[in-house]
């Protein structure tokens, strides 16, 4: 397998982007965005980035520095594909046009050049299911925010080689990201399975009539929330004993949520048009100020979390 120094992102919307900029952590890559529409992929990044400038994560010097190593084109071929080691599709979530774009990336990139699939939900065998060469085929699920959020999941298709995934892994770590491998295709992955489980018992309290929105989030904010980055749950069976865990599940799961189904709460709040952030209503209703001091405070927290900053 080639050594990788040139990285094609396809699609500059925000995960687009911040994927960009996670690449140039590694001083060795030079890194393309493309996208189908003209984008002000520096702009988009330097914004993203403010707090960390502001924090003195970074300086504005190595920001610049980092940003001369990314070119943005609109070009649907040329060198950039003909050079490409490694290519991080982040399109939109839509099976046929990440089926299309790795097809028409396939034709103009080397048949040993990696192809990952930046995707939270969409199956990576599936995806590259009328590939050719499937065996240098993985998918790479970056968290949103990707320029903060450590974590990819590297995800083998049916047909991903254990080769290419050590490779993608040993990129990501050289970019400062902290990758895991997830040995099976399954909806979800890893962390998305355990987080919509925990969304679906939140839901479920609400409906119920067992508690409001706001102290269903104050409860996981100041309990096991709290310790979550420290002390991750098999690690606190451990702690707690194998045994206890057993009386406790045997005790509670019967009644905890277990549906195959989406909430008829969350139903009705979509049906009404009642978004969230989007339109000012959800669980709770929301100000557009108070919508952006929620997303300013997560970056805030992230970085202090992240960096001491």
């Amino acid at each position: 397998m080639r050594d990788i120094k040139n990285v094609l992102v396809v699609g500059a919307g925000l995960m687009g982007k911040n994927i960009a900029f996670v690449m140039t952590a590694n001083p060795a890559l030079n890194v393309t965005v493309t996208d189908v529409a003209e984008v002000d992929v520096r702009a988009g990044i330097i914004e993203n980035c403010r707090q960390l400038v502001e924090r003195g994560v970074i300086t504005g010097a190595e920001l610049d520095s980092r940003l001369e190593r990314i070119t943005f084109t609109t070009d649907k071929s040329g060198a950039c594909y003909e050079n490409a080691d490694l290519v991080i599709e982040a399109v939109f979530e839509d099976m046929e046009l990440k089926r299309t774009t790795f097809a028409a990336l396939e034709e103009q990139c080397p048949p040993d050049a990696i192809f990952c699939t930046n995707t939270s939900v969409m199956s990576p065998t599936e995806i590259s299911a009328r590939l050719i060469h499937r065996g240098r085929f993985a998918g790479t699920h970056f968290w949103n925010p990707a320029h903060l959020i450590p974590l990819v999941e590297v995800v083998k298709s049916d047909a991903t080689t254990d080769e290419t995934a050590q490779a993608v892994m040993e990129l990501l770590k050289s970019a400062g990201k902290v990758p895991v491998l997830c040995k099976r295709d399954v909806p979800g992955f890893i962390a998305n399975r355990m987080q919509h489980a925990l969304w679906r018992e939140a839901v479920s309290i609400v409906e119920n009539g067992i508690a409001d929105a706001e102290t269903v989030d104050m409860a996981v904010r100041y309990s096991f929330g709290l310790r979550l980055p420290q002390l991750g749950p098999l690690e606190n069976v451990d702690m707690v004993g194998t045994d206890l865990t057993y009386s406790i599940h045997e005790y509670i799961l019967p009644h905890l949520e277990s549906s195959g189904s989406p909430s008829p709460l969350l139903k009705s709040l979509r049906d009404a048009g009642d978004l969230g952030f989007k339109t000012g209503k959800g669980f709770r209703t929301w100000t557009p100020e108070e919508s952006e001091r929620c997303k300013e405070e997560l970056y805030s927290y992230l970085i202090r979390a992240l960096y001491g900053k």
